[in-house]
C-alpha cells in the first residue's frame, strides 16, 4: 500500500483542504448543539405559558401585566407615567369608628352639607372596607411607581381619622393630579354583585364646579372599568349602572370639590358572600391593583 508522500503535490493539497473543512464543520455543529440546548432557560418554549407572578400575571415575554413591559395596546412600559401625578384616596379610615364626633362634623360639598367621613362597611366576617382600601392603595401605589408616576395617598394609615371628604378632594387639587381615584367597596344586599365606577355629575354650586372635569373624568372611568374587568375577571355591577359599570353622582364631596379628573371605584359588594371571597383574597387584590394601574395608564397615555 502506498503512503501520501508518493501522491502528486496537487492531490496532497486537496486532501489537506478536505481535512480542514471537515474539522470546521464539526466544530460549528458542536457549537450550535450547545447553544440550542441551553436556550431553554431564556424564556418559555413554544406552546408553553409564560411564568407568572403570585397574582397570576404573566411575567415572561408576551406577558401583558409584567411590570415594565407593554400590554397588548402598547401601554404599561416602564416609565410610561414618568412626570405624571396620581392621587389614590383609600376610602374611610380604620380608626374612624373611634372618632364618631369628629367624623360626624358637617362639611360643605357645594350643593349640600355632609358628614366629614363615615366608617364604611365590612364583610359579614368583619373585614373592614377601610382595611381593604388601604391595602389596595398600597399595592396600586407600588405598581404605579414602577411605571414612573409620582403617587400621593390621601392617607396611609398615618391619621387618627379621616381625612374629611373636602380635604380628600383638596389633596388631589393641590397635587395638580393628572388622575385621582377614590377606592371603595360597597355594602349592598346579598345577591348584588360586581364592581362599578362612579363619575362626577355636573355640579356648579358654592365651592363646587365640576364643569371642567366631567369629560376627562368619564374617560378615566371608562378606561378604568374596562381594564379592571379584563384583569380581575370581575363582572360589572348587576344592581347599579344598567350593565355599564358606570354610575354618575352629584352627592359625593370627593368628586364635587375636585378640580382634577377623578372617579370612585366600588370594587365589589362586601355584603355578598361571593364578592367578599374575592375582596378578602390577597391574590385578587393584587389583580385589582394591576387593573387599576392599567386603567390609569391607559387614560394618561391618550
Amino acid at each position: 500500500m502506498s503512503n501520501g508522500s508518493s501522491l502528486p503535490p496537487h492531490r496532497r493539497l486537496r486532501g489537506t483542504l478536505l481535512v480542514v473543512l471537515a474539522a470546521v464543520l464539526a466544530a460549528g455543529l458542536g457549537g450550535w448543539l450547545i447553544w440550542h440546548s441551553s436556550r431553554g432557560d431564556c424564556g418559555p418554549r413554544a406552546g408553553q405559558p409564560a411564568p407568572s407572578d403570585p397574582a397570576g400575571h404573566a411575567t415572561g415575554p408576551g406577558g401583558s401585566h409584567a411590570p415594565g413591559s407593554k400590554d397588548s395596546t402598547g401601554h404599561g412600559a416602564r416609565d410610561s407615567l414618568k412626570g405624571k401625578v396620581v392621587v389614590l384616596d383609600p376610602g374611610h379610615n380604620p380608626h374612624n369608628n373611634e372618632h364618631g364626633r369628629q367624623i360626624a362634623r358637617q362639611v360643605d360639598i357645594g350643593n349640600a352639607r355632609k358628614e366629614c367621613d363615615t366608617t364604611g362597611t365590612a364583610t359579614n366576617d368583619g373585614y373592614a372596607e377601610a382595611s381593604f382600601t388601604l391595602d389596595l392603595a398600597r399595592r396600586a401605589r407600588t405598581l404605579l411607581q414602577k411605571e414612573g408616576a409620582k403617587v400621593v395617598l390621601t392617607q396611609d394609615g398615618d391619621r387618627p381619622y379621616g381625612p374629611c371628604v373636602d380635604e380628600r378632594a383638596e389633596i388631589g387639587n393641590k397635587a395638580h393630579a393628572d388622575a385621582a381615584l377614590s377606592l371603595h367597596a360597597d355594602g349592598s344586599g346579598a345577591g348584588n354583585r360586581g364592581f362599578h365606577v362612579i363619575l362626577p355629575a355636573r355640579v356648579t354650586a358654592g365651592p363646587a364646579d365640576t364643569a371642567a372635569i366631567v369629560g376627562p373624568s368619564r374617560q378615566l372611568g371608562e378606561r378604568l372599568a374596562g381594564r379592571f374587568r379584563t384583569v380581575t375577571g370581575s363582572a360589572v355591577s348587576n344592581y347599579i349602572g344598567d350593565g355599564t359599570g358606570l354610575d354618575k353622582r352629584s352627592d359625593l364631596g370627593g368628586l364635587n370639590l375636585s378640580t382634577v379628573p377623578k372617579v370612585f371605584i366600588e370594587c365589589g359588594n362586601m355584603r355578598d358572600a361571593k364578592d367578599a371571597a374575592q375582596l378578602t383574597d390577597a391574590r385578587w387584590r393584587q389583580k385589582a391593583a394591576h387593573g387599576i394601574t392599567e386603567g390609569i395608564t391607559d387614560f394618561l397615555s391618550h
